[in-house]
């Protein structure tokens, strides 16, 4: 029967790398798959479960005395709906309620016009320099904003400076693999990387020390390379014109700018929320959220001159988030969260283990992986086949010099946050960054391949050898 839910989970999966050419949402196909998956466990496999789950089955009976009067498979069923899903579940609403609240926020700033400071100060129009600034800026703006986020307001903004569409495809491809990489260093700039982070499985400053320098290299060498294509500078088009918005009308530039701030640093002090309180990242966010919400009602109820439908409260600007996207999110977590139940994700691990015994190896693959199939199911997958070690108990393992990679803040962690978020870059269909820039600007899948993709790789090879390197120089090892 575990060979029955890997057929079921793979066709899921093609179901939704086809989302445009089936016309059927890939948030629908991902829900659809997560319960299919818990159906046929719960239907045809309950049994395993003191094999597959004995330690917990057994403390699951002991914490609950009633149920062990049962029959075997109900003990089983219950253990399934009372104990696993649950789990599961309050697992994933940790996710999704962080990412619910960043994008929130992110859509507050934007429909308040606040990312319109940083696009505003952009002048020049000698291109090469233009795309190493765009480049950059992307960069380390998708450290603080999510990378899809970060991907629609650069792209939109080379809409009203580069009028060549094709001179535009090379300037949006360089900001979705920016995108990418930026979000890969941060602990929110990526929705892969906000999962290792909730998970525990990474902390801050190790995940910013370690992954800067290799995110950067992969994003300096694309840029680099396809400068090349670029000559000249960019004649203006008095045909494009600048985005306009009635916010002009309703705040003044000052308490935009001051909107804008909060709203960053609200975000910025998520990762310090954490570590001071150790509750998890999404009470962070919360709380950020409220202090946004706040001001907004403070500031908004000041404008007693302006119509209710000129004023973009919390309330309204919710309406902007993307629920398709979170129920994506939703579904396929909980499908792959049944794949770890019924342990083939770890039979999956051990597999890989035999076979490499490498975690950089491991997480190469993953990477590439990651540029054909979504990164969020592969890291949530990842964190399923392998076990986040506690490092008291590493000594008393079999390979402890392997299963130190596994411990908080290891190398397999570091590495995989790396290759999941950079490894998307080398398609155009290999991250949420690159699927949405595609549709904004029309651009062709054959024409990214020939012209970004092996570029992008050199980068994505550039960056995992400076992190091979620089743990080899720390350590010694690898």
């Amino acid at each position: 029967m575990e060979n029955v839910m890997i057929f079921a989970f793979i066709v899921g999966y093609v179901c939704i790398a086809m989302e445009h050419k089936l016309q059927v949402n890939k948030a629908a196909s991902a829900l659809m798959t997560a319960g299919v998956l818990w159906v046929l466990y719960i239907l045809t496999m309950p049994l395993a479960v003191p094999q597959i789950n004995g330690e917990a089955f057994n403390d699951y009976l002991g914490q609950n005395p009633g149920v062990k009067n049962l029959p075997l498979v109900q003990q089983c069923i219950k253990f399934i709906v009372d104990f696993q899903i649950v789990e599961s579940l309050g697992e994933v609403s940790e996710t999704l309620f962080f990412l619910i609240g960043a994008m929130t926020i992110v859509e507050l700033i934007d429909i308040h016009g606040g990312f319109a400071i940083i696009t505003n100060r952009i002048t020049t129009r000698k291109k090469r320099k233009l795309l190493w600034m765009i480049a950059l800026i992307t960069f380390f703006m998708s450290a603080v904003l999510d990378n899809m986020t970060t991907a629609i307001v650069m792209v939109m903004l080379i809409r009203r400076i580069v009028p060549n569409y094709k001179e535009r495809w090379i300037f949006a491809s360089m900001i979705i693999i920016a995108a990418n990489s930026g979000g890969a260093w941060s602990p929110i700039g990526d929705v892969t990387t906000i999962m290792l982070w909730v998970k525990g499985s990474v902390s801050t400053l190790p995940l910013i020390s370690t992954l800067f320098l290799p995110a950067l290299v992969s994003v300096v060498i694309p840029t680099a390379l396809a400068s090349r294509m670029l000559k000249g500078s960019i004649v203006p088009n008095d045909t494009i014109d600048p985005v306009s918005t009635n916010i002009e009308q309703v705040l003044t530039a000052k308490e935009r700018t001051v909107l804008f701030f909060l709203g960053i640093i609200c975000l910025l002090m998520v990762p310090v929320f954490k570590s001071v309180t150790h509750l998890p990242p999404f009470m962070g966010v919360m709380v950020a959220l409220a202090i946004m919400w706040i001001y907004t009602e403070i500031l908004y109820r000041r404008k007693v001159n302006v119509e209710d439908r000129y004023k973009h409260r919390v309330t309204q600007v919710m309406r902007r988030i993307d629920m398709p996207t979170i129920l994506f999110f939703l579904g396929i977590l909980l499908a792959v969260s049944a794949l770890q139940a019924t342990g083939v994700l770890n039979d999956l691990g051990a597999l890989l283990d035999e076979k490499l015994h490498n975690v950089y190896a491991i997480n190469l693959i993953i990477g590439f992986l990651s540029s054909v199939v979504d990164n969020v199911p592969l890291v949530a997958g990842s964190i399923g086949m392998y076990p986040l070690v506690d490092p008291s108990m590493v000594s008393t393992m079999a390979d402890p010099a392997f299963m130190q990679h596994f411990v908080p803040d290891g190398g397999f962690w570091l590495a995989l946050a790396y290759c999941a978020g950079v490894g998307g870059s080398m398609l155009i269909i290999g991250s949420a960054a690159g699927v949405v820039v595609m549709g904004i600007e029309k651009m062709n899948f054959m024409w990214y391949f020939k012209n970004i993709s092996l570029i992008a790789m050199l980068g994505y090879l550039g960056g995992m050898g400076t992190l091979i390197l620089m743990e080899f120089l720390r350590t010694g090892t690898l």
